[in-house]
């Protein structure tokens, strides 16, 4: 719980909420710029084309994120009639937040293991323990936001995907979806499933081969 490490390690706890806070702030950004980039300005209009947190952190997401340990950020308006090519564009907007994680996750991830090759840092430094937090909360963030239930981002392309006679099923999952999602995080969460985390941990797994970070 990112909550212990208030009270155990207060700098550590600084850093994972910093980490926190950049993944979900270049995430919505990446949204904002693909809507723009694909014709709507529906979230450059809201002030959402910027890289200043304050406007893309929802301040009862972080809590429930340090409390529970899941969270959000504040949803990017976007108007999908806006868009210029229609589905792809729709697409491109949702994967947007999903590739700068990523990315984000590789780049972390080659400094985490140049950081860690120095012996003068050691492995209780606050830097390199706040890359390898980057790492893990941006791939977090990736990951989960792939996974194709509303209102993630990967369940925009479920949605495309799907033909028009799906278009009944569309509606009720886009209503219900929420409530599908928050269902399952809480029965994982407290029956020890571990469908989640075990989920996470493949992916750990991966970039702890390719960067020593596991």
């Amino acid at each position: 719980m990112i909550l212990n490490l208030l009270f155990q390690e207060p700098m550590l706890f600084v850093a994972w909420l910093l980490a926190i806070v950049y993944g979900i702030t270049v995430h919505e950004f990446a949204h904002a710029l693909a809507a723009y980039w694909q014709g709507d300005d529906t979230a450059k209009q809201a002030g959402r084309l910027t890289l200043n947190p304050l406007v893309h952190i929802d301040a009862i997401g972080i809590l429930m994120l340090v409390l529970a340990g899941f969270g959000w950020g504040r949803p990017t308006p976007v108007n999908p009639n806006n868009l210029k090519r229609g589905k792809l564009s729709d697409n491109l907007v949702s994967l947007a937040g999903i590739a700068v994680n990523f990315a984000s996750v590789i780049i972390f991830g080659f400094l985490f293991k140049f950081l860690a090759t120095q012996t003068a840092l050691g492995p209780e430094n606050l830097l390199v323990n706040f890359v390898y937090m980057l790492v893990v909360i941006n791939l977090i963030l990736g990951v989960f936001n792939l996974l194709p239930i509303p209102p993630l981002d990967g369940s925009h392309i479920l949605m495309n995907a799907l033909p028009d006679k799906f278009n009944d099923f569309k509606v009720k999952f886009a209503t219900r979806g929420p409530f599908i999602l928050l269902g399952l995080i809480l029965i994982d969460n407290f029956s020890n499933i571990g469908v989640f985390s075990g989920l996470f941990n493949f992916f750990f797994n991966l970039i702890g081969r390719l960067f020593g970070a596991a």
